[in-house]
């Protein structure tokens, strides 16, 4: 297996193995996957410098759609070391940034038809979780991980402003919980769905602007 540089990564790789997902590494094929005529530049559209495009970490793909996947990866501590509050709430981590967002939009729209895109959070869990708290689980390196996916349109359609300064967004713990969903197909998958780019999606400010 290709050497990742985090564990959630490799976890995540593990995770597709064991369930026989088609996928390929961008790591590993970067240069075979970039459409004809891909930039890797993102303009800011105000004149300021263009920005490297940020890569996304896989493709797996469907029988009716691919998707490009970007894995983000959280902690989740044990028991002990969490408040009462945090305990009741059983809070999911789901901020993503800016960058995130408009790079993975931005190859979402080079790639074209056919493909999806989804943020696919990979939960190292100090503790092993409670039974039914997570439908999908992988155990890695002596190391349990939940996985939770969230197609791209669907996380862009309720995102807010987490940090201004850090430039963060975020989804409430009800949001995340409504639009989250297994990755394994069919449940992520589906035919013919494209990226809404209409009113409903958040007004992105220029990656140069805080």
């Amino acid at each position: 297996m290709h050497e990742r540089r985090h564990h959630y990564e490799r976890a995540f790789e593990a995770y597709l193995r064991d369930r026989k997902i088609p996928y390929v590494s961008v790591n590993d094929a970067r240069k075979a996957l970039l459409p004809t005529g891909a930039t890797l530049r993102l303009g800011s559209g105000d004149g300021s410098p263009q920005r490297t495009l940020k890569s996304f970490d896989f493709v797996i793909y469907g029988a009716h759609e691919n998707l490009l996947i970007e894995v983000k990866g959280r902690k989740i501590a044990r028991a002990a070391r969490r408040s009462a509050r945090q305990r009741t709430r059983r809070r999911l981590e789901c901020w993503v940034t800016r960058e995130d967002l408009d790079s993975l939009r931005t190859w979402s729209s080079l790639f074209g038809e056919g493909f999806g895109a989804a943020f696919c959070f990979c939960y190292w869990c100090e503790e092993q979780p409670p039974d039914g708290l997570f439908q999908e689980l992988v155990v890695h390196e002596d190391r349990w991980y939940a996985i939770r996916a969230i197609r791209l349109e669907d996380y862009l359609s309720r995102a807010k402003v987490r940090s201004p300064r850090w430039g963060t967004w975020d989804l409430s713990a009800r949001d995340f919980e409504e639009l989250s969903q297994p990755l394994a197909p069919p449940r992520l998958f589906s035919e013919g769905r494209t990226l809404d780019p209409g009113p409903e999606v958040p007004a992105f400010e220029p990656l140069g602007t805080p």
